[in-house]
């Protein structure tokens, strides 16, 4: 009702004069209202909803149409929810409130049941049935007169009404069909054979008559009802009198609240709405200067790039390419001019990924194979940084691998170098004839191609210091990345409980005008334009939007004319700075920290690819010089030296890139091996002819061999330098002193001594050939003892040699210089001891069986002795007869060949051996003089046979004690009596 369907505020009047326009008892205020306008249009570049989305209360409303309606008919009329059409749908107000809703119970109202009307219903119900037992008795007159009447006329009514026939009253009553219509006109009374007839005339007459008086029944009837409601009709009139009066005072209200609301409008409102619109437009045309900043600057977006790749700033040309995208996306989506210009970027964007790929491989090859002796170690360190911040950037993994290609091709060219340099200096090799390398570096002597060796070793140490050095830097590069990720990630973290507040303080940044503080920014990087425009946003935000605008066109052209100008060598602070701020603004291009951390992994794991390869190819050297055996023709001299030179090479390379290369460990442990074979070989064969020619005589001990038993005692288990004979030269020795020892030695034993600090040395020079060297060290010292076996205990001397027969002396020298080899078998176990692993202790065990098998032999040569004076005395004593004269020729025998053997063996054995072996002698000779006594049935019974016997034993003693070294030996010669029992 607030609106009026005319433009006048005031409406015509009616023919009755009531709503007169003369009965306004203000005229001035009648006068037609000007209807406004709305008071604030939607901008179409506007944000938001603006002012003018609400109902305008000064405008007219417009005319009401359906699609006004704020409920949906027909979704009413088919509401699911409801079992069955509502009653009363027809009948109930149009508006807001017609469908039903679900009206929440009040929180404060108790909910009230049927339980809480108990008490009263209990209290009220005697009351209640007294009160209709009355009513039943005495009902009220007039309520009795006024049923009656209605009853009686109702009846009446209803006796009349059944006489109109029911097909009347059927709902579906229609004439138009055709079964209804013959029924209530019965035409086949009236149809004849020959026309009408008076008989048909009084029967339409009298069916005319009867529909009449159903009409008038019903007529009747109706006036009836119509009276019984006379009163509430009339009064339904008076009330709609009534309500037109209000109606006509309610509009000359609504009249002159418009007129005083057109004036409060057109004094208080149109003028700051007019303001408010233009700084609306301003605000606009400012947004749309920025749009067209915005443009510019994406415009210029790839020549800009141009001259950044020309100057190979493949990072600064990557943000640029990425910011544009982003612009393009967000700001200016849906620009005509600009939709092609996201896949241009992008076809871009994938040729400066195949550029890096390619200059970076050009970098890589360029690098590897320049001249080792060249400085610096890196070469362009800014470009090899740029290179891999792009690739980073990009998520081009993969570039490490071909790396590891450019390195497998140089290192190829680095012996083929090497080969070609070394063969120039050699006049003896036509390199028109021998075209092959390897066969090239056969041809070479030993001193010519170990100096070759060197120089590939010497090559790759170089090659992997320079490899070692690129690598740093590119770790260097991504642990930068790394620790830019992190510490974004702490910054989000740490920003992310302050957003809040940081927002309720300080107006954030268009992101529009961030975009564009980037793109016109002179340094093109997003970071600086970021903090630039953060500031001049606290400042001053609207001040800032016009500086930004101002100088938007000289920023560009100030970018392009510096990344025209850029130089590559910049300082690398300065660029370090520059790259985490553009990975800063990139940083959702950036690989993960896990493939960050997985590409740190691959450039240790390349490093000791480069490790492998160097060794790989100095295995091709090795093997190709070793193709023809030349290897194993070395003199242990030679092969020392090159087994040096490989574990130095090993150690260096081992110290520089920290892994244990085994390839070329491998290609000299099986060259060790050849090598060792051959030479125990030559060993063995050497002591075999020794010990053939050895005729088991006292050597004497030159010097040199002395003083090599001295270094060994000192503990220098190694063969001294030769030294240049002199005339002070000291002359040789009858026995070699250990440790204060006289040993009476033969000079096969001097020559071993020699040959296993020959083995002892190697193992110090080539420590992975311990295990082996051992175990033929072990065979060598097994074949001395069973050879010398053979040739002495067995007698082969007299066949090999031509020796006569084998005396206690050779027996004596024979046992001395086993006892010299049992001596320093174990100062050669704790040698080798300390070149084993732990776990190859085991093979040690060998020296404890070498130890007992001399030990036997040893034993074997004393018992040998023993059983040569065993079976003298054996045959001298089977003749010895109790008579005089004393002492007896016998005896006399016996004491002569006491004194032969004391005289053979007193300067080859020590005292102790020689006392404990006359005690053994002693011991055979009492038990075959008992035997012979008691076959002579002598007794110590003090008779004459006892003391003849007594007088031999005297002679016998006294000739033994005089002997050096027997003087204390205590002989028990009581033991030849029989005990008496």
């Amino acid at each position: 009702m607030a609106s009026s369907h005319s433009s006048s505020p005031v409406p015509r009047g009616g023919r009755d004069g009531i709503y007169h326009k003369e009965r306004d008892p203000s005229p001035p205020r009648c006068r037609p209202v000007r209807s406004l306008p709305d008071v604030c249009p939607k901008e179409p570049t506007g944000e938001g909803r603006g002012l003018c989305d609400g109902p305008s209360v000064v405008a007219e409303h417009d005319r009401w149409t359906v699609y006004s309606s704020k409920v949906n008919l027909p979704a009413a009329l088919n509401d699911p929810r409801l079992a069955k059409r509502e009653s009363d749908f027809f009948t109930k107000t149009w508006g807001l409130d017609f469908a039903e809703t679900e009206v929440m119970p009040s929180f404060y109202l108790p909910n009230i049941t049927r339980e809480h009307f108990g008490p009263y219903q209990q209290e009220m119900a005697q009351r209640e049935r007294i009160h209709e037992r009355c009513k039943t008795i005495c009902p009220n007159k007039d309520d009795v007169d006024a049923v009656s009447s209605i009853t009686t006329n109702h009846d009446k009514s209803r006796a009349e009404l059944e006489q109109v026939p029911k097909i009347f009253m059927k709902p579906e009553f229609a004439l138009e069909d055709p079964a209804t219509f013959n029924t209530v006109l019965p035409w086949s009374h009236f149809n004849s054979a020959g026309g009408k007839s008076s008989r048909d005339v009084a029967s339409s007459k009298l069916l005319q008559e009867k529909l009449s008086h159903y009409l008038d029944v019903v007529e009747v009837s109706i006036a009836r009802q119509i009276s019984l409601r006379s009163e509430a009709f009339f009064h339904a009139m008076s009330s709609q009198h009534e309500l037109q009066d209000r109606l006509q005072e309610t509009q000359r209200a609504v009249a002159v609240l418009r007129g005083r609301t057109a004036a409060i409008d057109r004094v208080m409102c149109q003028g700051p709405l007019r303001a408010l619109r233009t700084a609306l437009t301003r605000n606009n045309c400012v947004k749309l200067h920025n749009k067209l900043k915005l443009m510019a600057a994406v415009h210029q977006t790839q020549p800009t790039v141009q001259l950044l790749l020309s100057t190979s700033e493949f990072v600064g040309a990557l943000e640029l390419i990425s910011t544009t995208k982003e612009v393009l996306q967000q700001e200016l989506q849906g620009i005509h001019s600009f939709r092609h210009l996201g896949s241009q970027l992008c076809e871009l964007e994938k040729l400066i990924d195949k550029m890096m790929v390619e200059d970076f491989s050009m970098y890589a090859r360029s690098d590897l194979n320049r001249s080792l002796k060249d400085e610096p170690q890196v070469l362009e360190k800014e470009r090899l940084e740029s290179l891999v911040f792009g690739l980073l950037r990009q998520r081009k993994l993969d570039f490490l691998d071909i790396y590891s290609d450019e390195m497998i091709v140089a290192a190829k060219a680095i012996v083929t170098q090497c080969v070609a340099e070394s063969v120039l200096h050699i006049e003896e090799i036509d390199t028109e004839v021998v075209t092959k390398l390897a066969d090239q570096m056969r041809v070479m002597t030993f001193p010519q191609w170990f100096e070759l060796l060197k120089n590939v070793f010497e090559s790759f140490l170089l090659f992997l210091q320079r490899i070692k050095a690129t690598l740093n830097v590119i770790k260097n590069v991504v642990l930068e990345v790394l620790a830019s990720n992190q510490k974004n990630r702490l910054l989000e973290e740490a920003g992310s409980g302050a957003s809040g507040q940081e927002a309720s303080h300080s107006p954030s940044l268009l992101h529009g005008e961030a975009e564009l503080a980037y793109l016109t920014h002179e340094g093109l990087f997003i970071s600086d334009a970021l903090n630039e425009a953060q500031q001049q946003q606290q400042q001053q935000q609207q001040a800032a939007v016009q500086d930004q605008s101002s100088v938007g066109g000289s920023r560009i052209q100030q970018s392009r004319t510096e990344a025209a100008s850029s130089d590559s060598a910049s300082g690398s602070a300065e660029s370090s700075v520059i790259r985490e701020q553009s990975f800063m603004s990139g940083e959702n291009m950036m690989p993960t920290e896990l493939e960050l951390n997985r590409v740190i992994n691959n450039i240790q794991e390349l490093l000791y690819s480069a490790s492998d390869v160097s060794h790989d190819r100095c295995v091709k050297v090795l093997t190709a010089r070793a193709k023809d055996g030349s290897l194993e023709r070395l003199s242990s001299a030679e092969f020392v030296c090159l087994s040096q030179a490989v574990e130095g090479f090993v150690r260096d390379t081992e110290e520089l890139c920290g892994r244990r290369s085994v390839s070329l460990r491998g290609a000299l442990q099986s060259q060790a091996n050849r090598f060792v074979h051959r030479f125990h070989e030559e060993r063995k064969t050497k002591l075999s002819l020794l010990l053939d020619n050895e005729r088991w005589k006292q050597a004497e001990v030159p010097a040199e061999f002395q003083d090599l038993v001295n270094s060994i005692a000192d503990g220098r288990i190694t063969l001294p330098e030769r030294k240049i004979p002199g005339p002070e030269d000291r002359k040789p020795t009858e026995f070699l002193l250990v440790n204060g020892q006289k040993y009476a030695v033969v000079g096969t034993v001097l020559l071993l001594i020699r040959i296993f600090l020959e083995y002892c040395q190697c193992v110090n020079d080539i420590p992975s050939i311990a295990t082996d060297m051992l175990t033929r060290l072990s065979d060598l010292l097994k074949h001395f003892n069973s050879r010398s076996c053979q040739l002495v205990l067995g007698a082969g001397a007299l066949q090999v040699v031509g020796l006569k027969t084998i005396t206690t002396k050779n027996l004596a020298l024979a046992s001395r210089c086993l006892q010299l080899v049992v001596h320093y078998i174990p100062i050669i176990r704790a040698h080798f001891e300390t070149k084993l692993q732990p776990k190859q202790f085991s093979v040690l065990r060998h020296f404890d069986h070498i130890t007992k098998d001399y030990n036997d032999h040893i034993a074997e040569i004393s018992a040998k002795l023993v059983a040569i004076m065993d079976s003298l005395f054996e045959k001298v004593l089977s003749k010895y007869e109790v008579k005089a004269p004393m002492p007896s020729a016998c005896f006399r025998n016996v004491c002569k060949q006491m004194a032969k053997m004391h005289e053979a063996i007193y300067e080859l054995l020590p005292e102790e051996q020689t006392q404990m072996l006359f005690l053994r002698i002693n011991a055979s000779f009492k038990m075959h003089l008992k035997r012979q006594l008691a076959r002579l049935g002598v007794v110590n019974d003090g008779g004459p046979q006892h003391g003849l016997v007594v007088v031999d034993v005297a002679f016998y003693t006294e000739n033994v004690q005089a002997l050096k070294s027997l003087e204390r030996l205590d002989l028990n010669m009581a033991e030849i009596w029989e005990q008496k029992r």
